[in-house]
């Protein structure tokens, strides 16, 4: 990089590479990244997959404890048929003992373990005489005891054994029913018998298998539209930060997170924000740099061309008010006599008049000079520009009603531009007071907005149209040279330098940015164009 002062200009030299590589890094290429990024985004929603994970969860869970239960729930129930069986044995052994066999308070005592357990009792003395039997049917009892201890059946399947009795499940075959039996002797010699059906154990196991079944569904349902919503809480603020993340790509850095907590999606947001201002920051200097750059590349070869151009029309557009202001006051010291009050005055006018058009001409030459020569910095800014030229036309209201215009500018949503605002405000500035000074006919003033979306850029082009007289059409190619005028003694009448549109050139060159003119039967539509993202 070379650095070197030409008129009190500090030149850059640099090469087209680093404008082009600003230029992808700012447009399609960060976008084009984006969308991308985007497009993968939704193949797989958290949503559906946290869903799907914990139904495949409670489904697992579900047939596991089906299969837990069918397997073992049954095996558990006899274990515990088993111990109850013992207990009853224990239980009869110690009255048996006591003597309390035949008391009430046994009676009433056994019955409610029968009943709780599902059991029937018998107990006979050596004689083979009922002791003590649960069901009315006690003969029957009697039989399978006498079967149990001398006619064994072949299908026994003997599960604990001593010296005092034998536990077994047996098949009663005169009704078909799987028992749980437990047969032997008491400690006084008295023999017993204590059985409980199988067939009540598997009833219970199957409905206890449906039951788990209806309790799972039903969980499984209510646990889906739980998981449902938790998951909804949790991925629309993730969606949220897509949204967010697409417009950044899109160079938009308007919206921002809002936070409802203080959880890890909320401090990623957050940073996000923080993001969202820094890229801004960035493109903002990026931008800036990107029209300097730019500006600097034909600066070089442009600054002897225009200086020479400078000095040649600044000394043809003095040469006339310079003229004037030299007669009219060789004519005050020569012919005016000092009782021609009338004459002098008017002497004295005209010599301020045209010294008050010099001055305003060097000042907007010192301006024009400023922007072609490169020593006023553009700023690039993000701002809106309705409110800008909305802002313009109220400081203007006096000279507007002073000419009765029918000024139209429809009130629209907030257009948001890059730009230099301060210069943007000049471009409307003189394409407004040029419409002002050349608005005939209807006497109607409009300005237009047109949003552009293209390959590209996105952009809005803003015009100001005024009815009269258009432009002659050979008039056309010069109206933005310096000191051009197409109609030189109206332009003379109302003050005009001939350096407002070329003002207008140099800034909106300035930004790299595009203008013109359109003309129309009715008149005249001056307009510019500026970035939106």
């Amino acid at each position: 990089m070379e650095k070197q002062g030409i008129y009190g200009i500090d030149k850059v030299k640099i090469g087209k590479e680093s404008i082009k590589w600003s230029k992808k890094y700012e447009g399609n290429g960060l976008q084009a990244r984006g969308m991308r990024t985007a497009g993968k985004f939704m193949k797989h929603s958290i949503k559906r997959e946290v869903a799907f994970i914990f139904m495949a969860v409670m489904a697992g869970t579900i047939i596991l404890c089906l299969i837990i239960n069918n397997s073992f729930l049954e095996n558990f129930y006899i274990q515990n048929k088993r111990h109850a069986l013992k207990d009853a044995y224990s239980r009869i052994n110690e009255v048996v003992a006591n003597g309390d066999i035949t008391s009430e308070e046994f009676d009433l005592e056994l019955r409610k373990t029968c009943d709780m357990y599902n059991i029937g009792l018998l107990v006979i003395d050596v004689g083979s005489n009922i002791i003590k039997s649960s069901t009315r049917d006690a003969d029957k009892l009697l039989r399978r005891l006498y079967d149990n201890f001398f006619k064994p059946s072949s299908d026994m399947v003997y599960l604990d054994e001593n010296n005092h009795y034998y536990l077994a499940t047996v098949m009663d075959k005169s009704t078909d029913t799987e028992y749980l039996e437990m047969w032997g002797s008491l400690d006084n010699g008295n023999l017993f018998l204590i059985r409980s059906p199988l067939e009540s154990i598997r009833d219970s196991v199957k409905i206890s298998n449906q039951f788990l079944a209806y309790v799972g569904l039903a969980s499984a349902l209510v646990s889906a539209a739980l998981i449902w919503f938790v998951t909804t809480r949790i991925t629309r603020p993730i969606m949220e930060l897509k949204k967010i993340s697409e417009k950044m790509t899109k160079l938009d850095f308007e919206t921002r997170y809002k936070s409802r907590g203080q959880n890890e999606i909320d401090l990623l947001g957050e940073h996000i924000n923080e993001l969202s201002g820094a890229l801004e920051k960035t493109i903002c200097e990026l931008k800036t740099a990107n029209n300097e750059l730019q500006r600097d590349i034909e600066k070089k070869e442009q600054i002897d061309e225009m200086r020479k151009e400078f000095l040649s029309n600044v000394s043809h557009e003095l040469k006339t008010p310079i003229a004037l202001i030299q007669g009219y006051a060789e004519g005050l010291k020569e012919g005016i006599s000092d009782d021609d009050v009338e004459n002098r005055n008017f002497y004295c006018d005209v010599i301020m008049d045209e010294a008050k058009k010099m001055n305003t001409l060097v000042k907007k030459l010192l301006d024009l000079n400023q922007l072609e020569f490169g020593n006023d910095v553009v700023t690039m800014e993000r701002f809106d520009i309705v409110a800008l030229v909305g802002n313009f036309i109220t400081s203007a209201d006096i000279l507007i009603h002073q000419k009765d215009i029918e000024l139209r500018h429809a009130s629209r949503e907030p257009i948001y531009v890059w730009a230099d605002e301060f210069k943007t405000e000049e471009i409307v500035r003189n394409f407004f007071s040029n419409a002002l000074n050349h608005v005939n006919g209807d006497n109607v003033i409009e300005i237009k907005y047109r949003l552009i979306e293209d390959e590209n850029a996105d952009r809005v082009r803003v015009s100001v149209f005024n009815t009269g007289e258009p432009i002659p059409e050979d008039a056309l190619p010069h109206i933005w040279e310096k000191f051009y005028k197409v109609d030189k003694a109206r332009t003379r009448e109302y003050g005009g330098s001939g350096v407002g549109l070329s003002i207008v050139k140099a800034i909106m060159e300035s930004m790299n940015q595009q203008y013109g003119v359109i003309n129309y039967t009715n008149g005249v539509e001056f307009w510019f164009e500026l970035e939106t993202k």
